[in-house]
């Protein structure tokens, strides 16, 4: 199933009504049944540590989806670099088996540049696919060459490409590892109540309505923030794969 946290406009747009309405309905709660004197002053520090603690939830989220975006481009970078000096490496390798390995190293790289680019999730699935075919036919080559001649420099090469093929995982990996659905349960139960509690502890002011719009919109372009930079190909803030890039530009010139 589609994750709704893909589309940081919707989440916006969701979050900010729901949140809008809370409001509202606490500003009704208190038209029909306004606080007691002598629970107020208890209700003003119930409301301020429940803002608070909603403020450190979505501070502590925040720096989830920076950490999983840094992560992604750390490994965009580990990408380039496997890839790159495996391609060099492919000189250890005998004459035939390394243009071999260098033809498929040069679509491999193709297809990872087009993994962070594409956000067609069908063509996603198409390029995993060539991508899944291009590490079998690239771990033949070298395994060939390795069976042939069992040296020490020729491991070079097969423990390179070892390296390349892992950092794949690990950059699938770091596009799986999203913030948790509960998490994001809290959140918005946390906004909803805070927003009742300002809604119902507010006083009658001319131009109330306005005013009980502040808080929901704060809080839904946080919402907003964190489901961009979480998601890896459905926000504004994604991954550019500059290392990959230079890296085919740096293969074309030689």
């Amino acid at each position: 199933m589609e994750n709704a946290m893909n589309y940081p406009l919707l989440v916006f747009v969701v979050s900010f009504s729901m949140l809008w309405f809370s409001g509202w309905i606490g500003a009704y709660l208190r038209r029909q049944r306004k606080l007691e004197e002598d629970i107020s002053e208890d209700f003003d520090i119930i409301r301020a540590a429940t803002l608070t603690l909603l403020g450190l939830i979505i501070g502590f989220s925040f720096s989830m989806a920076v950490g999983r975006y840094d992560q992604r481009k750390n490994y965009e970078e580990a990408e380039a670099n496997a890839i790159g000096t495996e391609y060099v490496r492919a000189d250890l390798l005998p004459a035939a088996d390394a243009a071999k390995v260098r033809a498929l190293l040069r679509n491999y790289l193709d297809q990872r540049v087009l993994f962070y680019m594409t956000r067609d999730e069908q063509e996603i699935r198409q390029i995993n696919a060539r991508t899944a075919q291009l590490q079998t036919e690239l771990w033949s080559a070298v395994l060939a060459a390795a069976a042939a001649r069992p040296t020490p420099v020729v491991a070079l090469a097969v423990s390179g490409m070892n390296d390349v093929l892992n950092s794949q995982g690990y950059t699938q990996a770091a596009y799986w590892n999203r913030i948790p659905t509960g998490a994001w349960v809290l959140m918005v139960g946390m906004g909803i109540f805070c927003n009742l509690l300002v809604g119902y502890g507010g006083r009658v002011v001319k131009r109330k309505g306005i005013l009980l719009l502040v808080l929901p919109l704060i809080v839904s372009i946080s919402f907003f923030l964190i489901a961009d930079i979480d998601s890896p190909r459905g926000g504004l803030i994604r991954v550019n794969p500059q290392n990959l890039i230079s890296l085919v530009e740096s293969l074309r010139a030689h």
